[in-house]
């Protein structure tokens, strides 16, 4: 998995790509998540429009994730996800834990953030 940043305002827009498969991407997302809240980041939007995989262990460094954000006090979103991955968060039941958009636009506004 690869990591690029944008930042909105008071959120980060973080742009996934590849795939997140657990293992070294869990440090890599883990530690860009704890270097953001101490930059004050505490909203994060997830673009996962480039993500073509996600295993049972991508989903707990995703969880991992959105645990250590709300800890902090922050939001978590996702956008642009697969069919495949969307499907996959639905049989997980983890779209009842995330709220997902259609794109980052919403989800940014969710944040009540625009471009």
């Amino acid at each position: 998995m690869k990591i690029s940043e944008k930042a909105h305002g008071d959120v980060m827009v973080l742009q996934l790509t590849g795939k997140i498969m657990g293992g070294p991407d869990h440090d890599l997302f883990h530690s860009q998540i704890k270097t953001l809240i101490n930059e004050g980041y505490a909203d994060v939007v997830l673009n996962m429009a480039k993500i073509n995989w996600i295993n049972s262990t991508g989903l707990g460094v995703l969880v991992s994730g959105y645990h250590t954000v709300k800890k902090n006090g922050g939001h978590m979103k996702i956008c642009a996800v697969s069919d495949r991955i969307d499907n996959i968060l639905n049989v997980t039941q983890l779209k009842l834990v995330f709220e997902t958009y259609d794109t980052e636009k919403e989800a940014l506004a969710s944040l009540d953030i625009t471009e």
